[in-house]
Order: structure tokens, then C-alpha cells, then sequence
């Protein structure tokens, strides 16, 4: 039995069996023997590979030259000189030939060992051509067929993926009535596959350091989805044991959707809004069974994320008005694109940013991206004809940002009035307080919109400067600190003296413990994942909003996050046992 302690992402405890997705990133691929006779058609396997990559290569360089210049596209022409080259495709050959290798593991392996000698090479140009030949190797396993998802098109009941990392398209697309959870040893609690494994119900876990070096296809394998613990090839007694806790789990999920029916009021009388947040339309149905109220944070970017081609204003439109359908009449918050910091733009750079959750993303992206950004807005404005909608930016720092963002829909406004479509011409328009700039300049802010909407997730990251996709640094990463207490008390205090209102929607306000705080931090609106909610409700129906203000007010005094988390769990055992035993802060 082997025990891995990751970081827990979405709850849940699951028993299955493993599922290896291979690891291209590392060039890690099946090592095969193939037959004497098999031979010749192995090499003409790697020989179709060689040539259908040149082809491919040659188009982009061409492409790549009328779009960006000869010497942009220059790169092109040493990934098809290195597919021409003795030196790399000798040593392949022979691999094939002499070991009687198969043709995936002669590539993988001949040019590891180059991009190791480029390297530990002393001039810096070979050095950076090292991401260079991976990517050649990878495009030359792609024509082999290597990377594909076919293999997750037969898969069995109970299966649990492992892989070192994985994309959000990956996750939404999983099976969900074969695929009952995923592991992966990358990743931190608010990366975006954290989030969709959230928004699917999916238990997981992520940051488990050394899965893909233990975890082997076939595995009988427990997902700890509430301890972030993986346990691989369990003994009888650890078997029996979660056994008997999936049983109890099941009891106390049963007992706390009796509160999804019922209002969210505290026990003083005090009524709370409890909203879903969402990356998919059809998680609505989720969200209202569970008790919510509208939808808070509708994260648009998954429409990117998750499809093979950047969606059109159609695309967008018909997204929004199905969503507006089925909440019948319940309000929607939309958030523009959060883009930037993530694969899907930085594959898409010739030079990707080094440091890109600092860099041109979110707002900043879209008002980069004028054209992207006017069609995103024109379908919103579209949309909030046939319903409640609201619209939210991402990532303000600064009042340019949000004017410019205002400038923009006003401009959008009069396009579609000069078409004569019909949109609310009294869309409120909010903002997401997401870095300490904004939380500090809250009262300034707080004059030129109609609402603020505290995201807890970047807002952690950068008050604390911790990477939260970073699985190393995981444990600093922690809501319950008192420095972000007391950003979230200033905005919420700029709210109440500008009249607007203030919820919270990050993936921190789905922790019964913080949304406890949040209410006595003056919150009045919480957005959360649909399956938290009737646990919400329990908490909430439970409290006074002066214990929670007292709890606030204690936890902000203290000097650490670690003092702070645990006298707020202390204090909230002792009022809602059956909520907070055994259930850490943060």
C-alpha cells in the first residue's frame, strides 16, 4: 500500500481502478518490442511520421513568413533541418533496428538524450532550443498517434484517471458515467481543471507529488477527495475502512440537502443571498436544485478553454440565452474573459510571457484583444434583451481599466442601438476586486460601479504571493489570513458607504468556516459551487450575524494565519458540529 498526500480540490471519496494518461511533457511513451520481421514496418512508420511533419512544417513556415516575417518564421526551418538531419535520424533508425525498438520509443528516447547535450550545453542559443526539439518529438508522436484520447473511449466503471497534468477541455470531456475521479501530480486549489472538477462534481486531487512515477493502469486505487489523500493498491482494513466512510458521507449529503428548500437566513433573522457559480450552462439545473438563487460568476472563458476553435458572437449569444432560459427569471452575472495566465493563450505567443499571472491577462488581455472583447460584449448586451443580466470585469487595478471597459459596452450600446436590437440599456456593470490595488482603492471604485464582486482566488495569490497553481508552495496559500480579512473588511466597508453591493464568489466562499467570516465581514451575498450550498445554508441557518461579526473580529487580530484558522474552528465546532468536526479551514 502507498499513500500520497496531494491537495484536496473537490470533495468526495472514491474507489476504483487507475487510468494512466502517459506524460508527453516529458516524452515519457510505451517502450515496445516489436518482432525481427516487424521491423521494416516499424521504419516505415516513423518514415510516414518524418515526412508527414516536414509537410505539415512547411505550411506553417509559409503562413508564418506572409503573417510575421522571414525571420519569425525562420523556426520552422530548423525543426524541418532537424528532421533532415543524419546525426538525429541515424540514431532513431538504429534504435528500431538494432534494439528492435518500436518507433514511438526510439523517438522519444534519441531525442532526449539531444535536448539533454543542448542543455548542459555552456552557449545559451542551444540552450534554448531545448523546448524547441520536445516539441519536435511531440509533433513526430502525434502522426504515430501517440497523445490521442481514443484510449478513453472504452474505459470501465470506476475509473480513476492519473495524469501528471490535465486541460480543462480534458476534464469537461471526461465520461462521467466511467470517469469517478482524477489525481494529478501538477496543480494547485483554484487552477481552472480544479475548477471544472469542482463544477462536474468530480472528486480530486491535485498536487500529488510522484503519482505518475507509482501509479501504474489497472491499480486498484481510494481517492480522498476531502483529505487530498491518494492511496494506491489499499490493504483489507484501509478498504474497509473508506468503505464504511463512503456510507457516512452518503448519510450526511443526504441530510444536507433537506436545507437546499429552505431560505438562507441566519438564526437572527438576517436574509443571505446564496447564488452558483458556473463554467457551463447546463451546471444551472445543479445550481437551482441545490438552493441557489441566480448565478454569480458565470466564468465565460471555459468557452475558449473547451472548444477546438475561439468561439463567435453566435457562440457566446447562444450560450448566454441558454443560461438565461433556464434560470427563468433568476439573475445572471457574467464575467468577462479571465484569459492570459493560462496554456491556452501562452501557446498561442511566439514568445510566451514568463511570468504570465502577472502579465497581459484578464482585462488587461481583453482590452489588448479590442475585437474579441467588443464581441463578447455585443453578445452579452444581446442576451440581457430576453432577461436579468449583469456584467462584471476581471483583474481591475486601476479606474483607466474599468473607464475603458465602460467605453467599450457604451460604444457596443450604440452599435446594436444602430442596428435596432434590442438589449437592457440598464445593464449593471460591476467589477472584481481581485489584487490588493483594488481592495485598497475600493471607495474609489465603488463611485463608478454598480457593484463589487471580492474574488478570493487571485486575491490570495497576490496579498500573499503565492502561486495558487503552484502545488509546491500550497500550503501558504491560505484565505484565512488576517491581511486578507482586512481587505475584504475595506471593501465591504466602501460598499456600505457607496450603497452598492458586495458578495464574494471565489472558490474559498464554498468553505463553510469562511463564508462565516465573510458574513460578519459585512457580506451579504456569497457564490459558490452548486454541490456546497446546502452546507452553506446549514452554517448560515445556524448563526447570528453578531457571532459572526465577533468571530471577524477576533480573527483579524491575530498574527497568523495559523492562529486565526484555528480559533475560528474551535468557535464554529462548538455551533455546528455537524458541519465543522473533523472539517479543516481554508
Amino acid at each position: 500500500m502507498q499513500t500520497i498526500n496531494g491537495i484536496a480540490v473537490s470533495p468526495g471519496i472514491v474507489i476504483g481502478r487507475v487510468f494512466v494518461i502517459e506524460d508527453t511533457s516529458t516524452l515519457r511513451v510505451a517502450r515496445r518490442q516489436i518482432e525481427k520481421d516487424d521491423i521494416p514496418a516499424e521504419l516505415e512508420r516513423f518514415e510516414f511520421a518524418r515526412k508527414a511533419s516536414i509537410a505539415h512544417l512547411d505550411e506553417l513556415h509559409k503562413s508564418a513568413a506572409a503573417e510575421m516575417g522571414k525571420e519569425a518564421a525562420k523556426i520552422f526551418l530548423f525543426h524541418i533541418g532537424v528532421l533532415n538531419d543524419p546525426s538525429v535520424l541515424n540514431p532513431i533508425r538504429e534504435v528500431i533496428e538494432r534494439d528492435g525498438m518500436n518507433a514511438e520509443h526510439a523517438i522519444a528516447s534519441t531525442f532526449l538524450t539531444i535536448a539533454k547535450k543542448f542543455a548542459a550545453h555552456p552557449d545559451s542559443t542551444f540552450q534554448s532550443k531545448v523546448d524547441d526539439l520536445r516539441d519536435l518529438a511531440h509533433r513526430l508522436l502525434r502522426h504515430l498517434g501517440h497523445g490521442s484520447n481514443q484510449t478513453l473511449e472504452n474505459l470501465d466503471e470506476g475509473t480513476v484517471i492519473v495524469a501528471r497534468d490535465l486541460t480543462p477541455s480534458q476534464t469537461a470531456n471526461f465520461d462521467r458515467d466511467k470517469v469517478s475521479a482524477f489525481v494529478t501530480g501538477l496543480g494547485g486549489p483554484t487552477s481552472h481543471t480544479a475548477i471544472v472538477a469542482g463544477a462536474l462534481a468530480l472528486p480530486a486531487v491535485v498536487g500529488a507529488k510522484g503519482i505518475m512515477l507509482q501509479a501504474r493502469s489497472g491499480q486498484e486505487i481510494i481517492v480522498d477527495g476531502e483529505r487530498g489523500l491518494v492511496i494506491l493498491e489499499p490493504n483489507d482494513a484501509t478498504l474497509e475502512r473508506y468503505q464504511e466512510e463512503q456510507i457516512e458521507v452518503r448519510k450526511v449529503s443526504l441530510s444536507m440537502s433537506e436545507f437546499a428548500k429552505l431560505p438562507a437566513i441566519t438564526a437572527d433573522g438576517v436574509r443571505i443571498n446564496l447564488l452558483g457559480n458556473i463554467e457551463f450552462p447546463q451546471e444551472i439545473e445543479h445550481v437551482i436544485d441545490n438552493g441557489g438563487t441566480g448565478i454569480g460568476l458565470y466564468r465565460t472563458e471555459f468557452l475558449y478553454l473547451t472548444g477546438n476553435q475561439r468561439p463567435t458572437e453566435n457562440d457566446h449569444y447562444e450560450s448566454y440565452k441558454r443560461c438565461i432560459d433556464l434560470l427563468a427569471g433568476k439573475p445572471l452575472t457574467i464575467r468577462t474573459i479571465d484569459l492570459g495566465a493560462d496554456k491556452y493563450t501562452q501557446a498561442q505567443e511566439e514568445i510566451p510571457e514568463r511570468n504570465p499571472f502577472l502579465g497581459l491577462r484578464s482585462i488587461r488581455y481583453s482590452l489588448k484583444n479590442q475585437k474579441m472583447f467588443r464581441t463578447q460584449l455585443r453578445a452579452i448586451l444581446r442576451a440581457s434583451a430576453h432577461g436579468p443580466v449583469k456584467i462584471m470585469f476581471p483583474l481591475i487595478t486601476n479606474i483607466a481599466e474599468l473607464r475603458s471597459g465602460k467605453y467599450f459596452l457604451r460604444e457596443e450600446m450604440e452599435e446594436l442601438d444602430e442596428r435596432g436590437q434590442k438589449y437592457d440599456p440598464n445593464i449593471e456593470v460591476g467589477m472584481m476586486v481581485e489584487v490588493p490595488a483594488a481592495a485598497l482603492m475600493a471607495g474609489s471604485f465603488a463611485r463608478e460601479v454598480d457593484f463589487f464582486s471580492i474574488g478570493t482566488n487571485d486575491l490570495v495569490q497576490y496579498t500573499l504571493a503565492v502561486d495558487r497553481t503552484n502545488e509546491r508552495v500550497a500550503s501558504m496559500y491560505t484565505p484565512i489570513h488576517p491581511a486578507v480579512l482586512k481587505l475584504i473588511r475595506d471593501v465591504t466597508r466602501a460598499g456600505r458607504r457607496q450603497d452598492i453591493p458586495v458578495s464574494c464568489c471565489g472558490q474559498s466562499a464554498a468553505d463553510p468556516a469562511f463564508a462565516a467570516l465573510l458574513l460578519g465581514l459585512g457580506v451579504r451575498t456569497i457564490s459558490a459551487t452548486g454541490s456546497s450550498l446546502p452546507m452553506l445554508k446549514k452554517t448560515i441557518r445556524s448563526l447570528t450575524i453578531p457571532q459572526c461579526e465577533r468571530l471577524a473580529k477576533r480573527a483579524i487580530s491575530f498574527d497568523s494565519e495559523a492562529e486565526a484558522g484555528s480559533y475560528v474552528l474551535n468557535r464554529l465546532r462548538k455551533r455546528v458540529p455537524e458541519v465543522f468536526d473533523g472539517r479543516p479551514v481554508g
